[in-house]
């Protein structure tokens, strides 16, 4: 693991360059708050975007542990973007990651202001389209220059599309399939996507229509059984739907059919209650998976099953005639119907709280009910140039190679929640605080963003390299990163 961390630090030798097609953009849908007028779950989503605009701090949510889980905020602006009821929180939100994009995205805050991680940088992306700030200067950062530059060009073969991190201007490491998916999403938004982008992330939808978490470019078959980052899952391809779908408004090939091969299959893992479960370690009816795959499902039109998700993550919400011992938490979203449970019985304590974050940021896309790709549509999208500039990408690294695959290794936890995550992507995470026991319905415990690293100095340089592979890799591999 050392020697795979050290790698991942270490740049690649070769160059070349990457050829943006120019897709341009279509006509920006309605405004979102125009598709919330007939949402029978409005006050629900606006209950559920109150809470979280009452648990930011100038515009920021805690980590598990200390300081500022970025991955989380912004999850919650994209959620508080799809409600449409707290503009304030949300202008905080965006003013906030802007500041703060070399912290989030890159290792400037352990002096490796060259390493970029794809995940974080395409999750900033859409984060600043669907606050509806320009990407091309938000915070002083080109996010969308920055993103494209991570996208593999023709000269790397096998992995030509794929979204790596970059450490000194070299590429080092693909992306999952979250990143991807946001990767792809944001740059649909922005005024183009290159089609191998597309391609790439197509190639990994599975034969049955699901997609994913870790990228394979060896034909690696999908697995049925519980492996880590090869089974289909449900939130990995809910958004790889929304990215695909907005691809397919931007004007790319073969977008559509697959994101409609994706809803297909996500159907089929729809539970009779509405819910549907996560993949791996949260084999369990969630909120956090059943939010995503029902907004995915209000996305692609299929109201009635969008609507039966949204029944059951309702159904998971506090309220304050019904809340007990957590009314005060009004809105808040459970992760389960046992958390749920626990909360009106006993209260939500402090360490509890990251957990309900979490879930409700992820659980209130369900409830609003917009694409990711139509969130935040109330501005004009930048206009692409007739041409792109070819933009150097370097040759697959050895860490990288086409035979290989990206994201989470086979001991890893899958990430549940965005991200992105990650993420994600989204991307992956750390564990959830021991304090929290898994619910009784399934095992596994709701993943969560950050990593304490206050020991690594103790081990001297090669470990602190290590701690900052760490970081690295659980904020690109999560997808909510």
């Amino acid at each position: 693991m050392l020697r795979r961390l050290l790698a991942t630090l270490t740049p690649a030798l070769a160059g070349g360059a990457l050829l943006l097609v120019a897709i341009p953009t279509t006509p920006a849908p309605a405004p979102a708050a125009a598709a919330r007028a007939d949402n029978p779950h409005s006050a629900q989503s606006a209950a559920a975007a109150g809470w979280l605009a009452g648990q930011l701090t100038d515009g920021r949510l805690p980590g598990p542990f200390a300081g500022t889980d970025w991955g989380l905020t912004i999850d919650a602006l994209i959620a508080l973007e799809a409600a449409g009821t707290e503009p304030a929180a949300a202008d905080a939100v965006a003013d906030a990651v802007a500041a703060n994009v070399d912290s989030y995205a890159t290792g400037a805050d352990w002096s490796m202001p060259d390493y970029i991680i794809s995940g974080s940088i395409a999750k900033v992306l859409v984060a600043a389209v669907v606050a509806d700030r320009d990407p091309t200067s938000f915070g002083n950062h080109d996010v969308r220059r920055r993103t494209l530059d991570l996208i593999r060009g023709a000269d790397a073969g096998a992995v030509q599309g794929w979204i790596f991190d970059r450490n000194g201007g070299q590429p080092t490491e693909g992306g999952n399939l979250f990143a991807q998916s946001l990767a792809v999403l944001g740059l649909a938004r922005s005024g183009g996507v290159p089609q191998p982008a597309v391609d790439f992330l197509i190639k990994q939808q599975c034969a049955a229509g699901g997609f994913r978490l870790s990228p394979a470019t060896d034909g690696a078959a999908c697995t049925s059984a519980p492996v880590a980052g090869q089974v289909q899952d449900v939130d990995t391809t809910a958004m790889a739907v929304q990215a695909l779908l907005a691809a397919d408004a931007a004007g790319a090939t073969g977008a559509k059919a697959a994101a409609d091969t994706g809803i297909g299959w996500l159907l089929t893992q729809q539970k009779a209650d509405g819910s549907f479960q996560g993949s791996a370690v949260t084999e369990y009816s969630n909120t956090n998976s059943t939010g995503l795959g029902g907004q995915a499902l209000a996305a692609a039109g299929r109201t009635v099953e969008a609507d039966k998700a949204a029944d059951f993550v309702a159904a998971q919400q506090l309220t304050a005639a019904g809340g007990g011992a957590a009314a005060a938490h009004a809105g808040a979203i459970a992760y389960t119907p046992d958390a749920l449970a626990a909360a009106i019985s006993g209260g939500i304590a402090a360490n509890e709280t990251d957990q309900w974050r979490r879930a409700t940021a992820q659980a209130a896309l369900g409830l609003a009910k917009v694409s990711l790709a139509e969130i935040g549509t109330g501005g004009t999208e930048p206009t692409p140039s007739p041409t792109a500039t070819p933009t150097p990408t370097g040759s697959a690294s050895p860490t990288a190679s086409p035979s290989g695959t990206a994201g989470p290794t086979p001991t890893d936890p899958e990430p549940t929640d965005p991200t992105p995550t990650e993420p994600t992507p989204t991307a992956t995470v750390s564990p959830a605080p021991t304090t929290w026991a898994p619910p009784p319905s399934g095992g596994g415990r709701l993943p969560t963003t950050g990593v304490d690293v206050t020991s690594i100095g103790a081990f001297g340089a090669v470990v602190m390299l290590a701690g900052v592979g760490l970081v690295v890799a659980g904020r690109r591999r999560r997808a909510r990163s």
